[in-house]
């Protein structure tokens, strides 16, 4: 299986659950509050740099078309797994924001989930 198609539909998996949850069960609200810990915040970091790591490496293509997607959410997840690890007390002042709206972040997750996976046929 071409890489992107693989990542597009891990990365699309993912967000598809994650948003699904984040409607149904405030699964979102929770991992805001979970920032408040830097502990956690970085542990969980370190994964996501590992996730945005693995996801540049695989398919760092910048083309004219929808796997341009994949590359660049490789990248923010790269960045964002290094603000965690670097800046923890940072990341909890910016999760605050999306607290209040929460489901509705979810649904954009999921949304944004269904399209890679859709993509990746």
């Amino acid at each position: 299986m071409e890489e992107v198609i693989f990542l597009a539909r891990f990365w699309g998996s993912l967000f598809m659950v994650l948003g699904g949850l984040s409607v149904g069960a405030k699964f979102l609200g929770r991992v805001i509050n979970y920032t408040e810990d830097k502990t956690v915040t970085i542990s969980t970091g370190y994964i996501t740099f590992l996730l945005g790591l693995m996801t540049v490496v695989a398919h760092n293509v910048w083309v004219a078309d929808w796997r341009v997607a994949v590359t660049i959410l490789g990248w923010v997840t790269l960045f964002k797994g290094i603000e965690k690890i670097a800046f923890p007390e940072r990341v909890n002042k910016k999760a605050q924001m999306f607290k209040r709206l929460s489901g509705l972040w979810g649904l954009v997750i999921f949304i944004i989930g269904a399209w890679f996976f859709w993509m990746s046929f």
